[in-house]
């Protein structure tokens, strides 16, 4: 087992990295102490795979346990399914000794996560994510969220898990979109945060499309590290450095309320507005901006060329679109949703930007018209 703690000053856990870790979830739960009842929140897909082996080792524990199925899709995180289970929480009689167990990907944890953090003015929220996006991303630092049609993840709160239990094989059922849109959040680490990191991901290109154990549990593990150190200096991104872990979600996340939330599969939204942000940094450098003088066409395609043999979108034309294919995707109805993100401040543009392989800053008052040149 690999173990990573997240210091923080009051709410401090525990990631545990471990093959096959699904059979003693119940031991994990029971080792928290004091639980009167497990809320146990799934999706229709991820519980017809692991429901029962979950379930089962639970029970065996001698815990009390509700399931609670929602449908799968980002359209679960919403006020109605959030409220649904605000319902049944209070009618299966959970107490602020419960536990609210997240068995499933990015959706379950964040609307789980949500419902955990308001019901009773919360309850502990334990987390077993089971999407590579999940277990190298959403399921680390404590932001629980639900979506509003026009913005992502705008109604939430920051609220630590007690524990997350990450099982690396499980990754082996997942869909090709629903893995590749893992490798979107992967690329962003390397690129963005830690140029070794990048490395290991070019040298192993080959074993990650084959979904090799060995080369995924350091991945996700290498993942869980650079977050959990980011979170523990700027656990709720009072100092800004906890953006830091943002690079290529602005237009990403704008693409994705273009769409639709749902049509658009989150990594691949990250992983064409990491290229974009990219091109606006290699733009402002070719206007004089110093900082990002390392960020060139040989830099970009670089960054393109780990992005692709991955299978993985640099733009929506790889997805059969274009920005001109409706008004919903036009650049200028991007910029427009861009400014709705929540890095945004008075209306200004504000966007994570590389400076080199493995570094970026955060960069205020970004020129609309230069966003809009690298969208058109």
């Amino acid at each position: 087992m690999i173990s990573i703690p997240v210091e923080l000053q009051d709410d401090s856990y525990v990631i545990d990295v471990e093959q096959n870790s699904l059979e003693r979830v119940g031991i994990s739960l029971a080792s928290l102490g004091n639980v009167s009842r497990v809320l146990l929140v799934t999706d229709d897909i991820v519980d017809s795979i692991y429901g029962n082996l979950v379930s089962e080792s639970i029970v065996n524990r001698g815990l009390d346990l509700d399931v609670m199925v929602v449908p799968s899709g980002e359209e679960s995180k919403s006020i109605d399914v959030a409220y649904s289970l605000w319902e049944h929480f209070l009618e299966a009689g959970a107490d602020r000794r419960s536990v609210v167990v997240a068995l499933g990907g990015g959706v379950v944890g964040d609307l789980s996560g949500f419902v955990a953090a308001t019901y009773q003015r919360g309850i502990r929220f334990f987390q077993i994510p089971t999407s590579l996006l999940a277990q190298v991303d959403s399921s680390v630092g404590g932001k629980t969220a639900i979506n509003l049609p026009r913005g992502k993840n705008m109604v939430g709160a920051f609220y630590q898990p007690c524990g997350v239990l990450i099982d690396p094989n499980v990754l082996s059922s997942l869909s090709v979109e629903h893995y590749q849109s893992g490798l979107g959040e992967i690329i962003k680490y390397g690129a963005s945060l830690d140029d070794d990191f990048f490395l290991f991901l070019e040298t192993n290109i080959g074993k990650i499309n084959v979904r090799d154990s060995s080369v995924l549990e350091k991945i996700v593990a290498r993942c869980c590290r650079i977050k959990a150190q980011i979170v523990a200096e700027d656990e709720k991104e009072v100092t800004g450095r906890r953006a830091m872990l943002n690079y290529g979600h602005t237009l990403g996340h704008a693409l994705e309320a273009a769409l639709g939330y749902g049509t658009l599969p989150h990594g691949y939204g990250v992983s064409i507005g990491s290229i974009l942000a990219a091109r606006l940094a290699a733009r402002l450098a070719a206007k004089g901006d110093d900082r990002f003088i390392e960020i060139n066409d040989a830099w970009i395609e670089r960054q393109i060329d780990l992005t692709r043999k991955l299978g993985l979108p640099i733009s929506l034309n790889d997805i059969g679109r274009s920005y001109s294919d409706s008004p919903e995707t036009s650049p200028k109805n991007l910029l427009t949703l861009a400014t709705s993100d929540k890095k945004s401040e008075f209306g200004l543009l504000n966007f994570i930007l590389p400076v080199r392989l493995g570094k970026c800053i955060y960069v205020k008052n970004v020129d609309p018209e230069d966003v809009l040149a690298v969208l058109n």
